[in-house]
């Protein structure tokens, strides 16, 4: 008796996370580009470095873009580094709760 082939994607490591990174201060453009990077991988575990200097609300709303466009595709994302400033911005706006 003989299996099928292996699931999920052929010739992809999905054993290793999706590394990105935002920058300090993104642009709507930065944004949709690592949305689109989230969009074209394989669903699995995607990590993104923060910008220790980011502040503002466009770093709220690029952390937001890319967590619904990460659950959208099967992603666990999760962000690293970021300040205590972005911390207590996230939590004032109530984002941390969703991120």
């Amino acid at each position: 008796m003989s299996s099928g082939p292996p699931a999920g994607h052929q010739g992809v490591d999905t054993s290793r996370p999706l590394l990105m990174t935002l920058p300090a201060r993104p642009t709507r453009e930065e944004a949709a580009r690592l949305c689109a990077t989230l969009a074209a991988a394989p669903p699995g575990e995607a990590r993104c470095q923060v910008a220790a200097e980011a502040y503002g609300l466009g770093v709220v709303d690029a952390m937001a873009r890319l967590a619904l466009e990460a659950r959208r595709h099967g992603h666990r994302l999760t962000f690293h580094g970021a300040g205590p400033d972005l911390t207590a911005l996230l939590r004032l706006t109530a984002v941390d709760q969703v991120l």
